[in-house]
């Protein structure tokens, strides 16, 4: 039997454990916030994964020792800003050669890293990294609802060896060897979905909403080339597959997030709303910086900064949009 390490009790880590569990694996989860594993443990269930129930064989642990030791696979789901963190401490208790599992979705905005290669800059050791993404609402896995995902790594093994893993009969996974596309179009749907719930939040109807997200796809497009990946990962699940569940769902932090903007919420006072982590208004700065740094134009993921960061109204921000200068779909 595999042996899984959690970290990180989120929904995410959390759907993704129940899973797994289910599966047969012995799955062991922790956090860092000491008050969760607490939770968990009594009450067998998470606040906001509502009719998931974990099963009695997983275990729970305070010590990231513990959850690192001897574990086939280690399972990264803690939010973007805390990777780098928690890599750094479970360093000590990784050895040469653990396969990792990342599935945070975000770019560091002092590095301009995507998640796996913070990880590895943080552990310095020979570890494989492999990242997993796609339309996958927490909320849904953790029930047992039909679902795919991409498991994508360089050494196409082992994102195999992560696809036989996780795959079962209510996920499905596919493999892809642009694990940076992969972890880009990630990071970047979040911006999009934004986008998305700050139109709905300003009164817009479906034909802004399905605008934003194909023009919002060729801009995620556009950087992807421009840094080597391949456009047919951002035409995939990790991209405009996560993009249009993460832009639609009533399960998005991001969507929900962008939609209170919208009405006048501030960013901040739309995060506490959400009650979660919006890893969308975490990712503004270091896209921006990408696009300057690879000279792409992302006019949608510029104008969600503006608003987000109360440089223009949403209103504002809108017009610009629409009034920019004539351009071919093509180009």
């Amino acid at each position: 039997m595999k042996k899984i390490g959690v970290l990180g009790a989120g929904t995410w880590g959390t759907a993704l454990a129940i899973m797994l569990a289910n599966t047969g694996y012995d799955v062991t989860i922790w956090s860092a916030v000491e008050s969760e594993i607490d939770a968990l443990q009594l009450n067998h269930a998470h606040p906001n994964l509502k009719g998931a129930v974990i099963p009695d064989g997983m275990a729970f642990t305070k010590s990231i020792a513990e959850v690192c030791t001897g574990k086939d696979v280690i399972l990264f789901s803690v939010a973007s800003p805390y990777v780098r963190a928690t890599a750094e401490k479970a360093s000590q208790f990784l050895s040469d050669g653990q396969l990792i599992v990342d599935v945070a979705k975000g770019i560091e905005k002092d590095t301009l890293f995507t998640m796996s290669q913070v990880i590895k800059d943080a552990v310095k050791k020979e570890v494989t990294v492999v990242a997993l993404s796609g339309p996958t609402h927490a909320e849904e896995v953790a029930v047992d609802l039909p679902t795919t995902i991409v498991s994508a790594c360089k050494d196409i093994k082992a994102a195999e060896k992560v696809q036989d893993i996780f795959m079962n009969t209510c996920m499905r996974v596919y493999t892809n060897t642009d694990i940076l596309g992969v972890e880009l179009c990630g990071a970047l749907k979040n911006i999009i979905a934004l986008a998305c719930g700050i139109s709905n939040g300003l009164g817009y109807g479906d034909n802004a909403k399905a605008a934003i997200m194909t023009r919002g796809i060729a801009e995620m497009t556009r950087l992807g080339k421009a840094m080597g990946c391949s456009p047919q990962t951002f035409a995939g699940l990790a991209g405009i597959g996560d993009l249009i569940v993460t832009a639609t769902s009533r399960h998005s932090r991001n969507n929900k997030a962008g939609y209170l903007i919208g009405k006048g919420l501030a960013p901040n006072e739309a995060v506490k709303e959400v009650g979660m982590v919006v890893e969308g208004i975490n990712a503004l700065e270091p896209a921006l910086a990408l696009a300057e740094k690879y000279n792409v134009e992302m006019p949608i993921i510029k104008a969600v900064d503006s608003s987000v960061n109360g440089l223009v109204p949403p209103l504002e921000a809108v017009n610009r949009l629409m009034t920019r200068d004539k351009k071919s779909e093509t180009v």
